[in-house]
């Protein structure tokens, strides 16, 4: 019994500390999600393609454009 407990301690700690923890999607994800193809976009990006779909007014554009340059 003493065993086997000692064998999934040791996977526990390999999958928590060792490679195969690197593995895991949550592990090396620092910076938070990403798109799925692995580019990133700038919030002015983000905002500008927002504007086209017609997902936020001018105003609300203008806004918030001017918050992200200050």
């Amino acid at each position: 019994m003493p065993l086997i407990m000692i064998i999934f301690l040791v996977i526990f700690l390999y999958f928590v500390f060792g490679r195969g923890g690197s593995k895991l999607p949550w592990w090396n994800n620092s910076e938070g999600p990403s798109n799925q193809n692995g580019d990133s976009e700038t919030a002015m990006e983000i905002l500008k393609k927002r504007y086209a779909k017609g997902e936020i007014t001018r105003e609300e554009f203008e806004q918030i454009r001017k918050d992200l340059e200050s």
